[in-house]
Parts: C-alpha cells; structure tokens; sequence
C-alpha cells in the first residue's frame, strides 16, 4: 500500500501510516517546516550530488506541453539520509526526494522545486508514482472547488451533502474524458454542456455511447 500525503506536519502521522496501516508515505514538505525544508533544499541544491543521482539511476525526467507551455518534470530520490537533523522524529523515513519543475511559456521560463520525505526505499519509479497521485489529489479538490464551487455549499444533511459530492466527481470524471470535443479546460467545458439544448445527447454522442 502506497500513500501520499500534504505534508508532514507532526511525527504521529508517520508513525500511523506505518505501524497501524502498514503502508509507506511519500509526505511534501513545506517552507514552514525551517529546518527540515532547509536541509532538504540546501542539499539537492549541490550540484555532484544531482549528477550522482542521475548516474545511479536515482533520476527520472518527463517533458509534456500543456496550455500554451512547455514542462520538464525533474525527480530525485536517495537513501543518503545520515546527515538529516532529527531524523528520528520521522518514523520509517528511508529517502528524501526533489521534484523540479521547469515551465517555459515564450521567452518566460520559471523554476518551482518540492521537496519530500519517504518511508520508501530509493525506487525512483514508485517515487514517481506517489508524487502524481497526488498532483491528482490536489487537481480534483481544486475543480470541486473552482468549478463546481462545493465550498460554498451550505448544505446541511451529510447524505445530502456526500451525493452531491460523488454527482461532481462522476462529473468531473466525464469532463476529462470528453477533452477531445471542446479542449481541456473543465470550465469551459461544463459551462457549454449546461448551456446545451441537449445536454444528454451531447454528452452521450461525446462519450460514444
């Protein structure tokens, strides 16, 4: 069992994932975790060590353009833990991870680096793995949120309220399959199926079925 998670926010987390659900964590650290953040960060910021990385097989890169841009998805993960100041407060930590993301739009090209830590072994792929998952995580709550605005739903009947949520997700869900009609964007997309005259038909002409 994998899991990933937002961020390592006390020692308890850890220790529940691994003792009582016998599962490992990739968990994201924040820049308001000092000094575990900074350690991480001044780390994977030597240049020899991204490069051994990468030698070992410690390193995978994905490339994709998406809305009018270009991305490079750098990850690094390794077992090279020794030196980690209170290492022990994490339970089960094996390895620390970075992912490097590079964004060029135009002439404009911008850098954004997340650090993690992880009860797994330096497996680069599952590595990988953990971190998408939960990219997709944070996509879906934030359509949830922006597109079908479920925050403001002031309903009160918790029935009521988890249909609702599972109706947004199916949604959702079909949304992204139907990207080949009107595009990728979720907005755009329901926003012109609500307007439709046949919604139904539409949808179910997209869907082919």
């Amino acid at each position: 069992m994998r899991l990933s998670l937002s961020t390592p926010s006390e020692r308890k987390p850890c220790v529940f994932y691994k003792k009582e659900c016998k599962a490992d964590y990739v968990l994201a650290v924040k820049e308001n975790q000092k000094t575990l953040y900074d350690d991480i960060c001044d780390y994977f910021r030597i240049d020899e060590i991204r490069e051994n990385l990468t030698a070992c097989e410690n390193y995978r890169s994905t490339s994709e353009k998406a809305h009018g841009q270009f991305e490079t998805r750098n990850f690094y993960i390794t077992d090279d833990i020794a030196w980690l100041s209170n290492k022990s407060k994490w339970e089960g930590i094996k390895s620390i991870g970075m992912v490097e993301t590079v964004i060029t739009k135009g002439e404009k090209t911008t850098i954004e680096r997340r650090y993690y830590i992880s009860s797994l072994a330096t497996h680069i792929d599952l590595f990988m793995k953990a971190v998408r998952g939960h990219w997709a995580i944070e996509s879906m709550h934030w359509h949830l949120d922006v597109t079908f605005k479920e925050d403001a739903n002031t309903t009160i009947d918790k029935n009521a309220a988890t249909n609702q949520n599972i109706i947004r997700k199916w949604a959702l869900a079909i949304l992204k399959r139907v990207e080949h009609i009107h595009g990728k964007n979720i907005q755009v997309k329901a926003k012109r199926y609500a307007m439709s005259l046949d919604p139904f038909g539409s949808l179910a002409q997209a869907l082919s079925i």
